[in-house]
């Protein structure tokens, strides 16, 4: 297992300028330095987003995201959640807490169902990243990483029927590490993870507390460098989506229209997108059907939510239904549009630190009763790397799984709206990205509504 320090190798980071090769004769480590700090200049959150991107953000005045900024702000937060539970160390296994701490990727996707990437970070002590077989120089662009491991693969794929000594494995180094750097604390925050490795640990001693709600509270108040590549992102979305609307013409099937979004979001330098979701017709109502081979026709809405990672990470959560074709829509399309409008702009208005999630639920504009069994799952939810922390419910699903709370400046909320009749033949689905301000909130995303559902000519 290679546990080198790739410290020593780092210098300034000049994106694209090899380093000079030691020569051929040169002995293992020399070759491993070299490689090391080839792959980091060569590093794709080194070399950037290229050009489109670029000439699109200067156009906009979207400055960059300070990364060194950014990396440490997320660092600290991780350890202020930690000291606030009593915590002396966190294991991280899930890609977009990994993604938090170390701001590294690696095949993020893969990685979700295929758990060999995790992190180490400790209250007091190092950052250890653990990376798949021979990937450990994707971690070291990023100095507040101490220490790069291969990763133990206890996942039954990798390790079939050995996947218990394995996960003992997995779990010594671990303990071991807590051991050395939590000063008699062994109370650790564990975020994903079997319930063979859970037990691996706890045969150390090691007590595990819940690391979703460390995690999800340590990332739910954005710095200002994160505010700056959100921006970026939504930026590059909305460029994606228009490209998106401009190709939207009658005959175009859902799957053509939708890779379109795709291609837009990979080519400034985005990551993936999380769902499926875009419709047209009479797959609008109900919601959640997922993009098929339907052709759209003249005079249908078509609606779809982003569900997009960007660049730099940053998830860009927003819905938008057009009207297909260059006709006028029908009085109940354009009410439909109209319901989700106000519904929407009516709780942006509520949206100021201090305002508590229950007032969100039960004071927040609501639908009329016809469209409510076809509600969307919440009023409002959180947005950083994914959907995140809090998610507000609807006042009738309030019992069953709402939770108080209180929002803070730097918290960024999606404010959603689904207005489709119950056995109707349409739906709208609309979706705004919101900033908590110190003294309100700001609009992030602006892509119009749909001037013509909003009774206006083109």
């Amino acid at each position: 297992m290679n546990t080198e320090h790739f410290g020593r190798h780092r210098r300034k980071i000049m994106p694209s300028v090899l380093p000079v090769h030691p020569g051929e004769m040169s002995d293992y480590a020399a070759l491993s330095a070299y490689a090391t700090e080839k792959a980091t200049v060569l590093n794709r959150h080194v070399l950037g987003y290229g050009d489109l991107a670029e000439d699109e953000w200067s156009a906009l005045g979207l400055a960059a995201p300070d990364l060194e900024a950014l990396r440490g702000y997320r660092l600290r937060r991780i350890r202020q959640q930690l000291a606030a539970f009593d915590l002396s160390a966190a294991i991280l296994c899930d890609p977009l807490n990994v993604r938090y701490a170390t701001d590294a990727t690696n095949m993020q996707v893969w990685s979700t169902h295929n758990a060999v990437r995790y992190t180490f970070v400790a209250l007091e002590g190092p950052v250890v990243a653990f990376d798949f077989h021979n990937c450990e120089h994707l971690n070291a662009h990023n100095p507040l990483v101490t220490e790069i491991r291969h990763g133990v693969p206890w996942f039954y794929f990798e390790s079939g029927p050995r996947s218990a000594e394995l996960a003992q494995k997995w779990a010594d180094e671990l303990a071991d590490l807590v051991k050395a750097f939590g000063g008699g604390n062994h109370r650790i925050a564990l975020d994903k993870c079997r319930r063979e490795g859970v037990a691996a640990l706890e045969r150390h001693g090691i007590t595990i507390h819940d690391g979703e709600e460390v995690m999800e509270l340590a990332r739910a108040i954005k710095c200002n460098d994160e505010i700056k590549a959100m921006r970026r992102a939504i930026a590059a979305c909305e460029a994606a989506m228009r490209e998106m609307e401009h190709a939207l013409v009658p005959g175009i099937t859902e799957w053509d229209l939708w890779a379109f979004l795709h291609a837009g979001n990979i080519r400034r330098g985005g990551e993936w997108i999380e769902t499926h979701l875009l419709s047209s017709g009479p797959r609008t109502n109900p919601w959640f059907q997922e993009a098929s081979a339907r052709q759209i026709n003249e005079g249908e809405l078509v609606a779809f939510d982003t569900d997009l990672v960007g660049p730099y990470g940053m998830c860009c959560d927003i819905s938008r239904t057009w009207l297909c074709g260059d006709g006028l829509p029908t009085n109940e399309q354009q009410a439909l549009y109209e319901l989700a409008v106000d519904q929407i702009e009516g709780n942006i208005q509520m949206l100021e630190p201090g305002r508590t999630f229950r007032e969100l639920s039960h004071r927040g504009k609501s639908l009329p009763d016809d469209c409510l069994a076809n509600r969307y799952s919440v009023l409002f939810h959180g947005v950083g790397l994914c959907d995140e922390y809090p998610a507000v419910p609807y006042p009738a699903d309030w019992e069953a799984g709402g939770y108080d709370g209180v929002l803070e400046a730097g918290m960024v909320v999606c404010v959603e709206s689904y207005a489709g009749r119950h056995g109707g033949y349409e739906g709208v689905k609309l979706e705004e990205q919101i900033l908590i301000t110190d003294t309100g909130s700001e609009r992030l995303s602006t892509y119009p509504w749909d001037a013509r559902l909003m009774g206006r000519p083109r």
